[in-house]
């Protein structure tokens, strides 16, 4: 399995509690001072929520811990030899069965620890920028579907716009396969139940705005980001195995 900067290790985030009616705007932005970051040159679009998707590709994909390696090590063969197809369509195959969750749960067991490494990398990682602060951390998923946040910082070959890679954007069916392995092993269960709908959220705003990966994308009217918000926000992880039925956009 090739490591994808946005296909695999955007999976997680901190401590959400969003109502669907939450205040969204496409283009609400923090400035350095307002973050308490530096500024960058050249960078557009929010700067905590810029800073929140690089600082995880660094610690996920361009400089990964040895734990983190050995992690990969584990999971990405288990992977190929078990969900030849790709795991999401292995997801689905099982939550189709009336043993579903057990059967998923049952599956995902030989990488529980890989889960779970995987699991505090991502959430120390969300908690560090927007712990306690779920309206800030749902802004941050409405602009990385968007694509309005534009970082000059990596090589001129990756993608400067923080978002989902593809078109479609498959990435978000694999966030939520993992996710649900997550929950159904025990792995800060509650939590993703959170996150869940924001992976949601996020899908369906990138699948409307289908986003340039190189350049700023303008952000989709306020009260089309709203709107969604309203549907997405709430929504169950029960809601959203249905939801991520649907392929490759929603339903």
């Amino acid at each position: 399995m090739t490591l994808d900067r946005r296909n695999l290790l955007k999976l997680t985030a901190g401590a959400v509690t969003v109502a669907g009616a939450a205040v969204l705007s496409g283009t609400a932005t923090a400035t350095a001072a307002d973050s308490g970051l530096p500024p960058v040159p050249g960078m557009l679009g929010d700067r905590r929520a810029n800073e929140l998707w690089y600082q995880l590709d660094e610690i996920a994909l361009y400089q990964p811990s040895q734990e983190v390696q050995d992690a990969y090590a584990v999971l990405f063969p288990f992977i190929q030899e078990n969900a030849p197809e790709g795991l999401y369509e292995k997801w689905r195959e099982l939550s189709r069965e009336p043993a579903y969750p057990g059967n998923y749960a049952e599956f995902a067991k030989p990488v529980e620890q890989p889960l779970r490494t995987l699991s505090k990398l991502q959430l120390d990682n969300f908690d560090r920028f927007y712990r306690w602060d779920g309206e800030g951390l749902a802004n941050a998923f409405a602009a990385f579907g968007q694509g309005i946040l534009f970082d000059p910082r990596r090589e001129p070959a990756e993608s400067e716009v923080h978002t989902m890679n593809g078109n479609p954007p498959s990435g978000y069916h694999f966030w939520h396969s993992i996710l649900r392995a997550q929950m159904f092993l025990g792995i800060d269960r509650h939590r993703w139940a959170r996150i869940d709908p924001l992976i949601g959220f996020g899908w369906a705003l990138q699948s409307i705005a289908k986003p340039d990966h190189r350049h700023v994308n303008p952000g989709l009217p306020r009260e089309q980001v709203r709107t969604l918000a309203r549907y997405w926000l709430p929504r169950t992880p029960a809601q959203l195995d249905q939801d991520f039925q649907s392929a490759p956009y929603p339903a």
